[in-house]
């Protein structure tokens, strides 16, 4: 089972058809459509945990989940008005979105730690990610302008290395010599399941890789006129994350099950053991600032990666694509 959270493709009217208004809002609540950016899984279950367990709803908000998938395109349903928030994968989506000048920003990071990883077979010596230099690399489309930049940058990677990578592990297991990127939670899972083969996992976050992930994603508008609803939203969400990974899971995992048939529960369970034991929410600024924390010294970080790499002008005002405003109290 592939997750797919760098996937962003051409969708809005099927998601938009599933974002109608409903009846009736629920009265003295603020309603919000949330669009996560791939199926129901644990990577967001967070979410899915402060809907079960009421966190939103006492805090004044009608929240409603809409599941997205390989055609589901975020920021094109925030820009239509079809959603009030939604998830970002990455922290290039939304420099991407100030470099066009579009205004959406985000305000919350759910991970401090993108859960991107690269796999290795067992037996081929490759300790660190400094040993995958010349060996080929399957990565998809998306990974290519994203977290590949900053491999290039660090290891000296070349894009000579690159193989296309269709989310099918079969050339990977084929090739010995080959890595292959990954989510932490789902592929080397899989490999390990289907294939016997335990692979060697190396964390990107855990060399370096200063982006963020799950972050979630507001237009100006509606951080003008309801700010509020947003502090609440990222307050509830908070809570929903520390129960989900420290507390009774049930009431999420059930919500998600009910969302995406294909999931399983024991994939459920491994991946919030994964995120555990990782760190990916629950890491670095987040230990003082609390869960969905940012800061403007990680943002500067990935900025000057990216620049110097040529994906973005130096020039560019990357502050237009974050905010912090909503983190506070």
């Amino acid at each position: 089972m592939s997750n797919r959270r760098t996937v962003l493709t051409a969708g809005l009217a099927a998601l938009a058809a599933a974002c109608a208004p409903k009846a009736k809002e629920a009265e003295g609540r603020t309603r919000i459509r949330f669009a996560t950016d791939w199926k129901a899984q644990a990577e967001q279950g967070g979410f899915y945990q402060a809907l079960a367990t009421g966190e939103y709803q006492k805090r004044g908000l009608d929240v409603e989940i809409l599941q997205g998938g390989p055609g589901v395109n975020v920021p094109q349903l925030l820009a239509a008005g079809a959603i009030e928030l939604g998830m970002g994968s990455n922290s290039f989506i939304v420099l991407n979105l100030a470099k066009e000048g579009i205004p959406i920003k985000a305000v919350a990071a759910f991970m401090q730690k993108d859960p991107q990883v690269l796999l290795a077979h067992p037996d081929q010596g490759v300790r660190s990610i400094a040993d995958m230099k010349g060996r080929p690399i399957l990565l998809a489309s998306a990974s290519r302008e994203a977290f590949w930049v900053w491999l290039k940058a660090k290891y000296g990677f070349t894009d000579a290395q690159l193989r296309s990578y269709n989310y099918s592990s079969a050339p990977f297991l084929a090739d010995k010599r080959s890595v292959q990127q990954g989510y932490l939670s789902s592929e080397p899972y899989t490999i390990e399941k289907e294939a016997g083969i335990k692979p060697a996992v190396f964390l990107l976050a855990d060399e370096g890789y200063p982006g963020y992930a799950t972050m979630l994603l507001a237009t100006d508008a509606l951080l003008a006129s309801k700010p509020e609803a947003v502090k609440a939203f990222i307050q509830a969400t908070a809570a929903g994350w520390k129960s989900y990974l420290k507390g009774d899971a049930g009431p999420g995992d059930a919500l998600i099950l009910k969302d995406n048939p294909e999931m399983t529960p024991q994939l459920l369970a491994h991946a919030r053991a994964m995120m555990n034991q990782y760190g990916i929410v629950e890491s670095g600024d987040s230990e003082t600032l609390g869960i969905g924390a940012m800061t403007d010294q990680r943002w500067a970080d990935f900025f000057k990666i990216a620049s110097e790499q040529g994906v973005y002008d130096k020039a560019l005002d990357y502050r237009r694509a974050y905010s912090l405003d909503f983190l506070k109290g």
